[in-house]
């Protein structure tokens, strides 16, 4: 505390009573704009009219300035080195009142406010500042002004203090209507992007009725020709082709289990023995799967390759455990030979004649209108995604939009004395 003036009283908040108003969202805005601006208005009239009640009080600063410099304050009777020192101290105060206590300027504009604010600030820091060094001195030799330059200052802090809430007032004001504006923007922004999903539904609904004609469309011609005498005959055939594929199992399970009987000379010989490439690709299959080469042009070279195994088993190259049993074996293998060849090449001439059947019927259109009715199904499952999706997406932009709107009311409250219920 400076010279026994700057001490704040605390003032009681006196309660205030909030009218109640129903409005719409897009009234809000102009809402802010009217009270923000009436605040303003009235803002500005407050410091108007602190300013105006302040401007007498730096004038009777002047005066006594004025007054104090003209009194000698009867110092010629004292000591002279407390005398220079009073009259130091007098001319310090003179000084700083005729410097510090300046006329405040006429308020026009908010900034004109700020600047009126920032003028008393400094005009009492500087003359607090000299008088609380020069507070014995006043208050001992200058009695008479010392009450009266306490009532003045203390008064025009007061006022000062005033001002400054008034400032705040308006400085939470507008931070508040700020804030509210953001809220109506991000409002604005998840609406715009609600009606760009909302749009988006429609287009996937729109696009999925078009899905659900191809479909209808794709089954009818599907059913119709599946329904056809040509389909019937196709798979009859289809069912004779499968049955000849058991028969080509049994039939391959019979050549495997004899061949399995040489497998052991047969690989043996694969190692021992050089051939050329193409005599060693069909000992391979033979070992392998003896059904795939048993054909008549293969019929000489599969002999030879036995009969090999059997030259080899004779010199000991091919070492077996049995000689005899092998031989009986190889034999055994050979006189079949004529019969399995017979057989899988009457097998694979009933094959072939059963897919030329098959191809002649087979309906051209039915592969490609089961893959496009493939498509179209997947097509729909995945739209039928998207608009979950995007559901659930606008449910939560709701949510938001609801959630944003309790705020503004809330901020609302804070900024006006009305309690506002926004319908939406």
């Amino acid at each position: 505390m400076v010279f026994g003036w700057n001490k704040k009283k605390e003032e009681k908040k006196s309660e205030e009573i909030h009218s109640q108003k129903q409005i719409k969202l897009s009234d809000v805005s102009e809402i802010i704009r009217q009270i923000f601006e009436l605040r303003t208005l009235q803002i500005l009239s407050d410091i108007k009219s602190i300013r105006d009640s302040t401007e007498p009080l730096i004038k009777e600063l002047v005066m006594i300035g004025n007054t104090l410099e003209k009194d000698n304050l009867q110092v010629d009777d004292i000591d002279n080195r407390l005398r220079i020192i009073v009259v130091r101290g007098k001319q310090q105060v003179i000084d700083i009142i005729k410097k510090g206590a300046v006329h405040l300027p006429n308020i026009i504009s908010y900034d004109d406010a700020e600047n009126i604010s920032a003028i008393l600030n400094q005009m009492l820091k500087k003359i607090g500042d000299v008088l609380g060094r020069q507070t014995r001195v006043i208050h001992i030799f200058a009695k008479k002004y010392a009450e009266k330059l306490k009532e003045i200052l203390i008064q025009m802090n007061s006022n000062h203090v005033k001002i400054q809430q008034l400032l705040k007032n308006h400085d939470n004001a507008k931070f508040i209507s700020t804030e509210i504006l953001e809220s109506l923007k991000e409002i604005n922004d998840v609406e715009h992007n609600l009606a760009k999903k909302e749009q988006r539904i429609t287009e996937i609904h729109s696009c999925m009725d078009s899905l659900d004609k191809k479909i209808l469309s794709f089954e009818d011609l599907i059913k119709k020709i599946k329904t056809s005498d040509e389909y019937r005959k196709f798979l009859n055939w289809k069912q004779i082709l499968d049955e000849f594929t058991v028969k080509k199992n049994q039939m391959r399970n019979e050549i495997n289990s004899q061949f399995t009987k040489i497998s052991r000379p047969l690989s043996r010989y694969e190692y021992a023995s050089s051939m050329d490439k193409e005599q060693k690709n069909l000992l391979s299959q033979l070992i392998e799967d003896p059904f795939a080469v048993l054909l008549s042009k293969n019929k000489d070279s599969i002999i030879l390759i036995l009969e090999n195994v059997r030259k080899g088993i004779s010199s000991g190259s091919i070492s077996v455990k049995d000689q005899e049993k092998s031989f009986s074996q190889i034999t055994e293998t050979e006189e079949a030979l004529e019969g399995f060849i017979r057989q899988v090449n009457d097998f694979v001439d009933k094959k072939q004649n059963i897919q030329n059947q098959m191809v002649a019927l087979e309906p051209d259109k039915l592969s490609d209108l089961t893959r496009d009715l493939k498509n179209a199904l997947s097509n729909k499952e995945d739209s039928e995604l998207k608009i979950k999706t995007f559901q659930a997406e606008i449910n939560e932009d709701h949510s938001s939009i609801k959630k944003l709107i309790s705020d503004v009311e809330v901020k609302l409250r804070a900024f006006s004395n009305t309690v506002y219920t926004i319908t939406y």
